[in-house]
């Protein structure tokens, strides 16, 4: 089953989506510029693969709620995210307001 919900981030409203799977649930939230993602986001695929896509993007672990996504500490993000100033140990949320 797929799911779509409104976030609120500060005073903006980003999108949510939440994907069950078999013995796993893919949890991202997106503004216009980019996203954070649950631990099945490959980081090295952007930043290597697909670099001459400038995706920005982070990636939060064992997370499996998307409240739990927007609190938790990012534990990689793109090269492109870094470039906004989104580093690895700040929370989800502060990352989307980034990213608007």
């Amino acid at each position: 089953m797929v799911t779509m919900e409104p976030i609120a981030v500060g005073e903006h409203i980003l999108v949510g989506v939440e994907v069950k799977l078999p013995k796993t649930t893919l949890l991202s939230i997106s503004t216009s510029k980019g996203y954070i993602m649950c631990g099945a986001l490959d980081v090295g695929l952007l930043n290597e693969t697909l670099s001459d896509r400038g995706i920005i993007a982070a990636r939060a672990v064992g997370v499996r709620t998307l409240p739990q996504l927007l609190a938790a500490p990012l534990e990689s993000v793109t090269i492109e995210a870094g470039r906004l100033g989104v580093v690895p140990g700040m929370t989800g949320a502060e990352a989307l307001l980034l990213m608007l």
